[in-house]
C-alpha cells in the first residue's frame, strides 16, 4: 500500500484523498482540512423535533397521555429520526472533499460520549455533535468547557440529579477519568469535591446552566487547589496538570496511527501539546507530518467505518446508508450509540473472529449480492428487502492495458501494506498468466482477486 493511500485512510474514510495528499503534500492537505467550511443548517429530520424545554415538556405530556398504540408510533418516529441523523452524518463523511474534520468529529464523539439511547432528545445530541465539529481543530481545554455545558452531557452523565445535599458524582468522575487526565491521577476526594462544584449545573435552553437553588457554594480543594469553584474553574485546574496532555495524546495516536503507541512517543508529542497550550492545529501538524515520514504501515486495525467506506469507494458502489447503519451496529460502531461512557475501545476489539467473519460477509454481499449480515440477526434493524432488491453492480477500476502481474501489483499497492510470497503465489493462482484484461469476463476475474485480498488479515490493517 502506498504511503499516500495509507494516510488517506488515516485522515479520512477511504483512499479517495490519496491523490490530493500526493499532489499537495501532507502539510498542505492538513491546512486545507482545517479551512473547510461547516454547514450549520438544521438536518431535515430535526425540523419537527422538540428543541425548547417547553416543547420537550409538551412532548413528554403527549407521550404520557397517549394510548399504547400512539406511544408505539411516537417511539417509532423517534427511532426513525435518530437513524436519519446517522444518515446525515454518514453522508458528510462520504462526501467531504477533505474528510479530516469528520474524522476528528468522530474522535471527539467517542471521547465525549453522549448517546441518543440515554439522552433521548435528538436535538440535544445534534447540538453536541455540532460543537464537536465546529471545534474539532480548536483548543482541547475550551472544547471541554463547551462540552460540559451541553444539555446532552448533563443529561447523559446524570448531572441533572446532582444538587447540594444530594450529590451525583458521574459527571465529576468522567471529567477526570475519561475526558482529561485518566485513572491514577486524582483521588476519590477530588471526585466528591468536583461533584460539589458541578452541583446545580442542569438543563437550559441552548446549553446547560447553573440553577441557583441547587448549587453548592462551599469552598473545596481540587487537585491541590482550594477555592469556591464551578465547572470552568475545575477544567482550568485540570489543564494545569502535566498528565492531561499525555492522556489525550495517547488517545489521538491510537485513533489515527498506532493501536499501541510507545510511552516514549506519547511523552514526546504530549510535551509539545502542552507547549502549544492544547491547540489542536499545530499539534496535529506536528504528529502527522513527522509520522508521515516513518514506516508505520500495518500499525493499526481499520475501524468498521474505514473498512466499509474503503470497500464502497474501491467498488464504486452507491450503497444507501440504510444498509451501512446495520453493518456498523453489528460491528460494534453504531454512531450516536456507543456501548457505554468509555466508548468504542478499538484496537484488537475491531478484529474478533466474529467481526472478521462479518467483514468477509460484507465483501461477499458487495461483490455477489449476498446478505451483508450473513444470517438474519433479529437484534439488527434493517430493511432486508432493500438488500435483496439492490441492483448496484461493483465496478473495480484496473489498468486494462496490463497483464496479470501488473494488475496484481496495482491492487496490492492500493489495498495491502505487505505482500509476502505465499500471498503473491495465491494471487497469481487466482489471476493466471494467460489472463486477458480486455476480455468480456475480465471484471469478474479481477473481482475474485479483490475478494481474496480484502479477506486477508493484512487488509484489515492500515
Amino acid at each position: 500500500m502506498k504511503t499516500a493511500s495509507i494516510w488517506s485512510l488515516r485522515l479520512g474514510f477511504s483512499n479517495k484523498q490519496s491523490f490530493s495528499i500526493e499532489k499537495v503534500g501532507i502539510k498542505k492537505f492538513l491546512e486545507l482540512s482545517f479551512e473547510t467550511k461547516i454547514d450549520t443548517s438544521l438536518p431535515d429530520c430535526l425540523k419537527n423535533s422538540p428543541k425548547t424545554l417547553a416543547e420537550l415538556k409538551d412532548a413528554r405530556e403527549k407521550i404520557k397521555n397517549a394510548t399504547s398504540e400512539e406511544q408505539k408510533k411516537l417511539l417509532k418516529s423517534q427511532i426513525k429520526d435518530a437513524n436519519q441523523l446517522r444518515i446525515w452524518w454518514l453522508n458528510k463523511m462520504k462526501n467531504e472533499k477533505f474528510p479530516l474534520r469528520e474524522k476528528m468529529t468522530c474522535f471527539w464523539h467517542n471521547h465525549y460520549v453522549a448517546s441518543i439511547q440515554k439522552v433521548k432528545v435528538n436535538y440535544w445530541v445534534y447540538q453536541h455533535n455540532m460543537i464537536l465539529r465546529e471545534n474539532a481543530f480548536g483548543n482541547f481545554r475550551e472544547l471541554t468547557k463547551r462540552v460540559i455545558h451541553t444539555n446532552a452531557m448533563v443529561r447523559y452523565l446524570d448531572n441533572i440529579d446532582n444538587r447540594k445535599g444530594n450529590l451525583n458524582e458521574n459527571l465529576s468522575r468522567e471529567l477526570l477519568e475519561l475526558f482529561t487526565i485518566g485513572i491514577g491521577n486524582y483521588t476519590e476526594q477530588d471526585i466528591k469535591n468536583g461533584a460539589k462544584a458541578l452541583a446545580g449545573l442542569s438543563l437550559g435552553e441552548e446549553k446547560a446552566i447553573y440553577r441557583a437553588r441547587l448549587q453548592d457554594n462551599d469552598e473545596i480543594t481540587y487537585l491541590g487547589k482550594t477555592g469556591k469553584f464551578k465547572a470552568n474553574d475545575l477544567i482550568d485546574i485540570i489543564f494545569e496538570q502535566k498528565q492531561t496532555s499525555y492522556f489525550l495524546t495517547e488517545k489521538l495516536l491510537k485513533w489515527f496511527i498506532y493501536d499501541n503507541p510507545s510511552e516514549e512517543i506519547i511523552h514526546y508529542y504530549g510535551d509539545y501539546f502542552r507547549q502549544v497550550d492544547y491547540e489542536m492545529q499545530p499539534f496535529l501538524i506536528k504528529i502527522f507530518t513527522e509520522e508521515y515520514e516513518k514506516n508505520n504501515a500495518g500499525s493499526k486495525i481499520k475501524d468498521p467505518l474505514v473498512f466499509a467506506f474503503q470497500l464502497l469507494e474501491e467498488l464504486q458502489i452507491e450503497m444507501p446508508p440504510t444498509i451501512i447503519i446495520p453493518f456498523l451496529k453489528q460491528q460494534g460502531m453504531e454512531l450516536f450509540n456507543q456501548p457505554n461512557v468509555k466508548g468504542w475501545i478499538g484496537g484488537n476489539h475491531w478484529l474478533t473472529s466474529q467481526i472478521y467473519l462479518q467483514r468477509n460477509n460484507a465483501v461477499d454481499f458487495l461483490i455477489n449480492g449476498q446478505n451483508i449480515l450473513g444470517r438474519k440477526n433479529k437484534n439488527v434493524e434493517m430493511n432486508l428487502e432493500e438488500l435483496s432488491n439492490d441492483k448496484r453492480k461493483p465496478n473495480l477500476i484496473f489498468n486494462t492495458n496490463g497483464n496479470h502481474l501488473t494488475i496484481i501489483q496495482e491492487l496490492s499497492n492500493r489495498l495491502l501494506f505487505l505482500v509476502e510470497e505465499p500471498i503473491q503465489k495465491d494471487m497469481e493462482t487466482i489471476l493466471k498468466y494467460d489472463f486477458n484484461p480486455k476480455s468480456e469476463n475480465a471484471q469478474t476475474a479481477v473481482l475474485r482477486l479483490f475478494a481474496y485480498i480484502t479477506k486477508l488479515p493484512e487488509f484489515q490493517l492500515i
